[in-house]
This record gives C-alpha cells, structure tokens and sequence, in this order.
C-alpha cells in the first residue's frame, strides 16, 4: 500500500516534466516564423534566446522563492505562467508577439525546472535520485519528441501550425488538476533566510562552478541541434520547413527519447561517470562528422546518434551537483538551473556563425565547441568524487 502511495505521487511530478519538454518546441517554431517573416538565421534564433535568457534572470529568484512559498506551489505558479503564454500567438502573430511569447514560456519553464527537480526529491527518497532524475528527462523528451508531430498536426488537420499553443494549454491545465489534488509532505526551508548573494557564493565552490558551465554547454547542445537540425535539412537537403521539421528535431528527440529511457535503467546499475564518458565522446565524433556530411540519411543518423548520447548529461551533472551540497537542494537547483541560459547564448552564437559562414556549418562548429567542454567535464569534473 505504502508502494501504491508513493507511485500515485510520483506520477503527477513525472508527468510535469512533459510540460518542461514544451520549451523544445522553439526549434520548430524559429523555422516556421523564418518562413512566415522572411528572417535570417540571426533573427529567427532570437525566438530561443527570448525563451531561455529568461533563465539567467529568474533562476536564482526562484530558488529563493521557492523556499517561501514550498515546491509544489511554485510548480503550480509555473503552470499558470504556461497556460497566459500558450494563448498570446492565438490573439496575435506577429514576430514581436512571438518574442513576448516565448519570452513568458521562459519564465515559466524557468520557475518549473527549479522547483520540479526538488520536489522529485520529496517522493523519490535514497540513491536513486540520478536514475530518478533521468526518467523524468525520459518524459520531458517524449515531449520534445511529440512537439513536431504536433505542429505537423495541427497544420494538416487544423488549418495552421499555431493550434499547438493552445493543445499545449489544455495540456498543462490536466498537469496543474493533477498535482493540485495530490498531496506531496515537504519541509519548509529553516534557519537562516537565502539571499540572492549566498546562492551567487556557492559558485566559489570550483566543483559546482565547472559543472555550472556544464549544464549550459548541454543545454547549448540540446537546444542548438534541435534548432539547426530542421535548417541543416533545409539547406542540404531541399526540404520543406514542415518536412524538415517531422524529419530534425523528431528523429534527435525521438532517439534522446530513447537515450533517457535506457538511461533510466542503466544508470541505476553503472557509475554515472562512466556511462558519461562513453557518451560523450561518441556525441563529439558525431558532431564533428556533421559538419561535412551532405547525405540525407547520414544527416540523420547523426542527429540520432547525438540525441541518444547526450540524453543523460543533464541529469548526471544535475545530479552530482545536489548530492555535494543536499542540505542546498533549492538553492543549487536555481542556480544549476540558471545555466539553462545556454540555451540562448549558443543559439545566438550559432545563428552568427551560421550568417558568417552561409551556411549551417558555422552552427555546428558552435555545437562541437559545447560539447568539447562537456567531455572535459566528463573525464575531469564529475569522477572526482566518485
């Protein structure tokens, strides 16, 4: 009975990470208003950097709000933050309304991501928390996997791409019902009150400082090959917006889909570190291999081989970086969580590169750089205390 309990409650915080996954559909939304706008690869990147520099600014506020008001509420805050978001492009589409959007999305998602990580600790107790973590990335890339298949859907069955907003609404309003009505115990933060500075201070630990950094290059990694993937189609294989759409993102979230599932297995049974390892420097051969492949097939695969090995990175860093300091789960949790902003700055980055270059090399390029570090992080950051 104690069993059922627990799983009653851990499903309604696993199923909130399939909300988090909704961030992953600014890869094809920068395609699409590309299109609709005429844009260059600079302006139309601009859509995730409004979505994900939301998380420089309003992590670390969140961890320290999250302490006041408890985790199961600031969920709950985030998902009504969605729901405003979801319904903007409905009454206006426009390049700028677009921003606003995904601007309000960010923040959202932003609040989500720090407090649903911890609050999975409320109901996920012992040395299970990384493969825990893990089978929530599992749901949030099933997401991911779902968003392009949606747009497609809404676009052929619908009349136009934009219904996906308001699927998701519908969506995240199921999410908030279900975790209103479970009850989840939490312990109030005690002591002393956190201060935006004290969370800043802990970046004088040099572990969490470099692993900080990791989860903006996995991020920057996650988030760029989902927005240059659909374009890198576009551009070497004449596909339509739409086709490239279904045959980009989907496939490399189709296989960090499965990446996350096998992962959630594995990782429960290998060190961390070394399934980290093994990964990565697949994920660096293959990045760099795309950098020159021009046939359709290979194109894909690589994105493939990508998604599948860097599924777990997140939550093997994320995972590291609570268990050094468990008494500061909040506050590593927004301050882990503020390197989510790579999110923008690599797809800026890339959409400068890609301008500069003429092509979707230069964003690769970019990709690679990011992933180069996460293999230093791998070999020289997270093993050292293992």
């Amino acid at each position: 009975m104690k069993n059922e309990n627990s799983i009653s409650k851990i499903l309604p915080v696993l199923f909130g990470f399939f909300i988090m996954g909704f961030c992953d559909v600014v890869g094809i939304t920068s395609t699409h208003v590309k299109a609709d706008f005429g844009l260059s690869d600079t302006l139309s990147n601009m859509i995730p950097v409004a979505l994900f520099s939301m998380f420089l600014i309003f992590s670390v506020p969140t961890g320290i709000l999250m302490n006041k008001l408890g985790r199961k509420k600031t969920v709950l805050l985030s998902n009504v933050i969605t729901v405003i978001a979801m319904s903007i492009p409905l009454i206006e589409y426009s390049f700028v309304m677009a921003l606003v959007a995904f601007a309000l999305l960010g923040i959202a998602n932003t609040i989500l991501q720090v407090s649903l990580n911890p609050l999975l600790t409320n109901v996920v107790k012992g040395d299970k928390l990384t493969s825990s973590l893990t089978a929530g990335q599992f749901v949030k890339a099933i997401s991911s996997f779902c968003g392009p298949y949606i747009a497609a859907y809404a676009a052929a069955q619908l009349g136009n791409w934009q219904y996906i907003f308001p699927i998701y609404a519908v969506i995240t309003l199921v999410s908030t019902f279900w975790l209103l009505v479970t009850p989840i115990d939490e312990e109030m933060a005690e002591g002393k009150a956190t201060s935006f500075k004290s969370v800043l201070a802990l970046l004088n630990d040099k572990t969490i400082f470099l692993l900080f950094l990791g989860i903006l290059f996995v991020v920057g990694v996650d988030v760029g090959l989902n927005t240059a993937s659909s374009k890198i189609l576009m551009e070497r294989c004449g596909m339509d917006p739409i086709e490239a759409g279904k045959f980009g993102p989907s496939i490399y979230f189709a296989f960090r889909t499965a990446g996350a599932f096998f992962g959630a297995f594995l990782l429960a049974k290998f060190a961390p570190a070394k399934f980290y390892q093994l990964n990565i420097v697949i994920a660096v051969i293959a990045l760099t291999a795309l950098i020159f492949v021009q046939s359709q097939y290979l194109i894909i695969a690589l994105f493939g081989v990508v998604g599948f090995t860097v599924a777990n990175v997140f939550p093997i860093i994320y995972g590291k970086a609570i268990q050094i300091h468990p008494d500061k789960a909040n506050e590593i949790s927004g301050l882990m969580i503020t390197g989510v902003f790579g999110g923008a700055v690599i797809p800026f980055l890339m959409g400068m590169m890609s301008d500069a270059f003429c092509s979707q090399a230069g964003a690769v390029i970019i990709i690679l750089a990011s992933a180069v570090y996460l293999m230093f992080c791998a070999f020289s950051v997270v093993p050292d205390k293992e």
